[in-house]
């Protein structure tokens, strides 16, 4: 008897849950068939980085300043960090409400309650002009 085929799973419309992190990698592990037909091929998994983005502020803030490999994945593992210790903090407040939806009062909470003194005002301002500057723009 031959095996049977496997089952496709539903998947989610293409469109990744709302709590993921732009920072995960994509699975692209499908394998391709060859031209003979009996090796197949692996592409490459993507591995998405914060480094364009730091990158950019880099030029920004300093034009003639470059940054190495190791300073690069040191940045994008602290923006990382960050990241899922404002996303938990967020959740667990949102938990602590009763609410299955995380706004942008408990992010901007989340970060007073993360970030010390100075750094949370200067992040919460910041966050603040994003979020107006991005209302303002979609209208």
């Amino acid at each position: 008897m031959p095996p049977k085929a496997a089952q496709k799973t539903p998947t989610t419309g293409g469109k990744a849950p709302a709590g993921k992190a732009p920072a995960e990698k994509k699975e692209a592990g499908k394998k391709t068939a060859a031209p003979s037909g009996d090796k197949k091929k692996r592409t490459k998994s993507r591995k998405e980085t914060y480094s364009s983005y730091i990158y950019k502020v880099l030029k920004q803030v300093h034009p003639d300043t470059g940054i190495s490999n190791r300073a690069m994945s040191i940045l994008n593992s602290f923006v990382n960090d960050i990241f899922e210790r404002v996303a938990g903090e967020a959740s667990k407040l949102a938990a602590y409400n009763k609410k299955s939806t995380i706004s942008s009062r408990e992010i901007q909470t989340s970060v007073r309650l993360i970030l010390p003194g100075e750094l949370a005002k200067h992040a919460v301002s910041e966050g603040t002009k994003a979020v107006t500057k991005y209302s303002s723009s979609t209208k």
